[in-house]
């Protein structure tokens, strides 16, 4: 499966090579690439420079409103690394000792915090307090009571909190979305979400609940419970789940291995998902309505993205994801500009909550009833 979890897995050492990202031969579609752009560009800096933090930096390359000017990181050399590549003055890097000051630095309109799940939390209240807009990465925190923590602070501060919710910018998942709005799939009755890969390192942060605040379903599950939410077009208003776990040893207490849920939405739709740490070649989504239906095969990955209705297959542009968030979360901070599916702190809160009731059902082997809007 090619995704941010499956590429960090592989990779290896304390500081990531540019050979490393793969050429996935995606662009931005033609109207980013061809006009020109005369407005505000919104200056980033990223917190975290993994794995994915890297990949983040190459697809910003292409952006117009949005440019790389700054880093934190609590490594040295890999500072020292950014600096060169990216061109990053030395005032504009800061570690995770002294990144509060930022709030004096007036090149820096944004942070994108790429961390830990469990250090989000107070990384983005930090920031928050220090008078920068925030894109954090998912799940934006470990549970619900997290998550409005730093909805309040964000809101106390009069800054932005987006969240990197990908795929609630890619072309062939909005032309899904497109679809069912216009009722071309007719009444939804089901939905299928199937989200999972083989974990590698049994030592990295994602397996460790101090960290990432769970396993599978806080790192690949999301995608199946934020996937059912979009593409049914409600929210749940019910959970069940139940837990696999055949290595005890690799997935310690605390770190699921493997969850099987289902959801029930007020439309009458139900929703059948897994989220898994333990199977390759999972990546799709099945929605089914009374007059039509959508697959999806990748449906969350890198990309291409891929699938078909039964109207025909999904053509929309091939687009490299990261560069065409960042292009859109600048209008979104920049510009006020209302996204089609919504990612901002109070979008994440409802997958957290979501989450806390799919680990309450677990546990208590009971159905969860939910109410999102309240």
């Amino acid at each position: 499966m090619s995704s941010r979890r499956h590429f960090l897995q592989k990779i290896t050492g304390s500081v990531i090579a540019i050979s490393v990202l793969p050429k996935t031969g995606m662009t931005m579609e033609p109207h980013l690439q061809d006009l020109p752009y005369e407005g505000p560009v919104l200056r980033v800096a990223i917190m975290g420079l993994g794995g994915y933090g890297n990949r983040v930096a190459e697809a910003m390359k292409a952006c117009k409103k949005a440019k790389l000017v700054g880093v934190i990181s609590g490594t040295p050399s890999k500072i020292l690394d950014w600096r060169a590549k990216y061109t990053i003055p030395v005032k504009n890097c800061y570690n995770y000792e002294n990144f509060d000051e930022i709030k004096d630095n007036k090149d820096i309109d944004a942070v994108y915090v790429i961390t830990p799940n469990a250090l989000h939390h107070d990384q983005v209240i930090r920031l928050a307090k220090a008078g920068k807009h925030v894109i954090c990465e998912k799940p934006m925190a470990i549970n619900a009571i997290e998550a409005r923590e730093m909805i309040d602070a964000c809101e106390k501060a009069r800054v932005k909190l987006l969240v990197g919710y990908r795929m609630h910018f890619e072309p062939n998942t909005l032309e899904v979305i497109r679809m069912r709005k216009a009722g071309d799939f007719g009444k939804i009755r089901f939905f299928q979400g199937l989200c999972g890969f083989k974990i590698g390192d049994p030592t990295q942060w994602r397996l460790n609940k101090a960290l990432s605040g769970g396993g599978s379903m806080m790192d690949i599950g999301i995608y199946a419970i934020n996937g059912a939410r979009y593409m049914v077009g409600e929210d749940p208003v019910w959970i069940t789940a139940q837990e696999t776990k055949t290595n005890t040893e690799k997935f310690k207490e605390g770190v699921d291995e493997t969850i099987q849920f289902q959801m029930g939405f007020p439309g009458g739709a139900v929703a059948s998902c897994l989220s898994t740490y333990s199977l390759n070649n999972l990546d799709r989504f099945f929605l089914d309505g009374e007059d039509g239906f959508a697959e999806m095969l990748p449906s969350t990955g890198y990309g291409p993205i891929k699938g078909h209705t039964h109207k025909g297959e999904l053509n929309k542009p091939i687009v490299t994801h990261q560069t065409l968030q960042m292009e859109e979360m600048a209008a979104i901070i920049l510009e006020n500009k209302q996204p089609i599916v919504p990612v901002d702190g109070k979008e994440a809160l409802k997958d957290l909550t979501i989450i806390d009731a799919i680990y309450l059902a677990v546990t208590s082997g009971k159905r969860v009833e939910l109410n999102l809007n309240s």
